[in-house]
């Protein structure tokens, strides 16, 4: 019989030990040759690993240990799943707990627990995550704008890693070639990197709550300065608002932009359901930021933004002012700017409400709170705006119809006195 078996029984040696006592204190004894034709019985690599053979054919690996005193015995997996390399591996593993007072079968059970859970993956943690963020988000995140930044540039290069393992270098690795290049972007990724390390904590997983913190720091600061949407000038409005003239749905979008300073989205998800005689009220989940945080806003009509209203009613489908032909039920927030790209202006839509701020505050038309209110933002600190029941409608209603005839080239002398009133 090859030296390398070891079926026998435990033979009592000397004091204080015995015959399979003095074998453990030799490892790596056995050899891969030897296992693949190895005779049923249990066969000692040395240092407590044994390799048991069944009459059957199948084959694993188990442990012997002391642990505070008393031996201990647990499986390690089936041979030849778990090679003998592994099996060493996981000896030294484990007996290095044992001898801390830690029980391997325990660490061994957590490893079976995690592997066994569907979703450890990064790109399955952080869907999950999604889907706990969906209410909060635009939509319920149809857009995609929460999933795009991280569907392209992180799933790719992490998503089937193990969340448990990921490292502050993985995530390094994965943005540094858009951390300096495409900086918002990135910063998008991180955020949502932190949020699904944040979900794989909250469901126990033992993950680094400060990973994203640390990658941040191996990739250095980004110069970068936030740079405004490209604006009109105030003054290069009246002529742009007149150029619009042919009744189509981009012309119409992009005049209702202009006279409402409202943002993109809002405008292109406009539907009759939203208007009550002169006041238009966007939903606070179309809004812009968290549906938790955002709240409805109201909009006072000018005659020119109901007459441009009016035009569009004949060509609603299902209350909405611009539907769209494609699979979407309106228009895309793109179109009005692949327009003004395509003119070759270097001003953007979005910028058209910087355009109506600086006129307001050029003009001295209306005090800060109402120029802040009409740019739909929040005055006040959280307490003072807790108290405010009002929108200030009706101070805002004369401001947008001075607004409407600046931008169609109709002021009339009692609106200039306004102005300076």
């Amino acid at each position: 019989m090859s030296s390398n078996v070891f079926h026998h029984p435990p033979v009592s040696g000397k004091k204080g030990g015995t015959k399979e006592g003095t074998d453990l204190a030799t490892a790596n004894k056995l050899t891969n040759a030897f296992l693949k034709t190895a005779p049923a019985g249990k066969h000692l690599d040395g240092a407590g690993l044994f390799f048991r053979k069944r009459a059957s054919g199948s084959a694993d690996w188990f442990l012997r240990f002391r642990l505070n005193g008393d031996r201990q015995e647990m499986g390690l997996g089936g041979y030849p799943a778990l090679s003998l390399k592994e099996a060493r591996e996981l000896r030294e593993q484990y007996t290095k707990l044992a001898k801390k007072g830690i029980d391997p079968r325990t660490a061994r059970n957590r490893i079976i627990s995690d592997n066994s859970k569907p979703g450890n993956t990064f790109e399955q943690v952080m869907l999950e995550a999604f889907e706990a963020k969906r209410p909060t988000l635009k939509d319920g995140g149809k857009a995609g704008r929460w999933l795009s930044p991280i569907v392209k540039h992180v799933i790719p290069k992490i998503g089937n890693y193990e969340i448990t393992s990921l490292t502050q270098r993985d995530v390094a690795n994965c943005l540094q070639p858009i951390w300096h290049v495409h900086p918002d972007v990135a910063r998008k990724c991180i955020n949502r990197i932190n949020i699904t390390i944040r979900h794989a904590a909250a469901a126990g997983l033992d993950v680094d709550l400060g990973l994203t913190l640390k990658a941040k720091t191996l990739l250095g600061n980004q110069n970068h300065e936030e740079k405004p949407l490209p604006s009109m000038l105030y003054t290069d409005i009246p002529d742009f608002y007149q150029s619009l003239a042919d009744p189509t749905h981009t012309h119409l979008a992009l005049r209702l932009l202009i006279l409402t300073n409202s943002r993109v989205g809002p405008v292109t998800k406009i539907n009759l359901d939203q208007i009550d005689g002169d006041i238009w009220t966007i939903p606070k989940e179309i809004m812009k930021g968290e549906v938790k945080r955002a709240e409805a806003f109201s909009i006072p009509l000018s005659r020119e933004a109901l007459d441009v209203i009016d035009i569009l009613k004949p060509f609603a489908r299902n209350g909405n002012l611009f539907p769209s032909s494609g699979k979407h039920p309106v228009m895309s927030i793109n179109t009005p700017r692949q327009y003004m790209v395509r003119r070759g202006l270097p001003a953007r839509p979005g910028g058209f409400r910087a355009t109506m701020k600086t006129w307001m505050m050029e003009g001295s038309i209306g005090s800060d709170h109402i120029q802040e209110t009409i740019m739909s933002h929040k005055v006040g600190n959280s307490v003072s705006r807790r108290y405010t029941r009002t929108e200030l409608i009706e101070q805002r209603r004369p401001i947008m119809e001075l607004w409407a005839n600046f931008v169609t080239g109709t002021e009339t002398e009692n609106v200039i006195e306004f102005r300076h009133g």
